[in-house]
């Protein structure tokens, strides 16, 4: 997302999945005098200097092609794809022989079906480290609460025990002087004969709340990301905003069962549209 803020060009950063095309690279006429794994640390180093990149996968041609590999290649700002794209189009890079970068005209099925899906929480951290510093956002814990444990009947059989957690967040820009609060529920219901897997469960489902509440809070957060090379920071105004004091009942405002969690955003695989403009 670009915008003009005077005559400064404004690039708008959201801590989502980017699926706009103006943010997808690929990149053609690799040759195969490298390992995959040596294209993919080669391209990363040449690419994330203009910007940090969501995803970066390398892949060999098909059957019907002469041997090598193609990528592709995913920003979270449009302005860096295409200075990236300008600066990298007809060089070799990597090899004698110069590659081919182009700008994606289509968004691929996979990105398109989650286009409004927010970053995981490795996301969040990477996004915003790399964009603020390390001490330019900080995260405090309101309130974590145990809010379900239970023993309940199975249909099939045996007793299952149901466990939930809520988790209140803050999260602060203290050099934008901006605040915002989020909150979310986790659980999970298992059998249980082990003392210790209940330990084992309890402290995942703190860790995932805890983390669940944090890409919450960074789900209205914009970064505004000004040619002169300053960074802002500013909210989108939500539906579900609260005031400071208004904890109660706050724990409802995003539930999740533990096992949502475990699917990474990468790991869905599929074709991709290799049209270009």
């Amino acid at each position: 997302m670009n915008r003009r803020r005077g005559e400064m060009e404004v690039d708008i950063l959201e801590f989502r999945v980017p699926v706009d095309n103006n943010k997808t690279l690929f990149v053609w006429d690799i040759q195969p005098s490298h390992s995959e794994a040596q294209i993919y640390v080669g391209l990363h180093g040449v690419f994330s200097s203009f910007g940090p990149l969501y995803l970066l996968k390398v892949c060999q041609n098909s059957a019907l092609n002469p041997p090598g590999f193609y990528a592709l290649i995913k920003f979270y700002s449009a302005a860096q794809a295409s200075k990236a794209q300008r600066q990298t189009d007809g060089r070799p890079l990597l090899q004698s022989c110069p590659l081919k970068v182009k700008l994606s005209s289509k968004h691929t099925s996979y990105f398109r079906s989650d286009s409004s899906r927010p970053l995981s929480h490795a996301r969040c951290l990477e996004l915003g480290n790399h964009c603020l510093g390390f001490n330019g956002w900080t995260s405090d814990i309101i309130t974590l609460k145990e809010l379900t444990n239970t023993e309940e009947e199975h249909e099939g059989g045996g007793r299952w025990r149901r466990l939930k957690f809520g988790c209140l967040l803050q999260l602060s820009f203290p050099h934008h002087r901006q605040t915002t609060r989020a909150a979310a529920v986790v659980e999970d219901c298992f059998t249980c004969t082990d003392p210790d897997l209940l330990i084992q469960k309890r402290c995942k489902l703190h860790r995932l709340v805890r983390e669940q509440a944090l890409v919450n809070a960074f789900s209205p957060v914009l970064l505004l990301l000004l040619g002169s090379g300053k960074v802002m920071v500013e909210l989108k105004q939500t539906s579900d905003e609260f005031l400071p004091n208004e904890t109660e009942g706050l724990l409802q405002v995003e539930e999740f069962s533990w096992s949502e969690f475990a699917a990474d955003e990468e790991a869905v695989e599929e074709e991709w549209d290799l049209t270009v403009s």
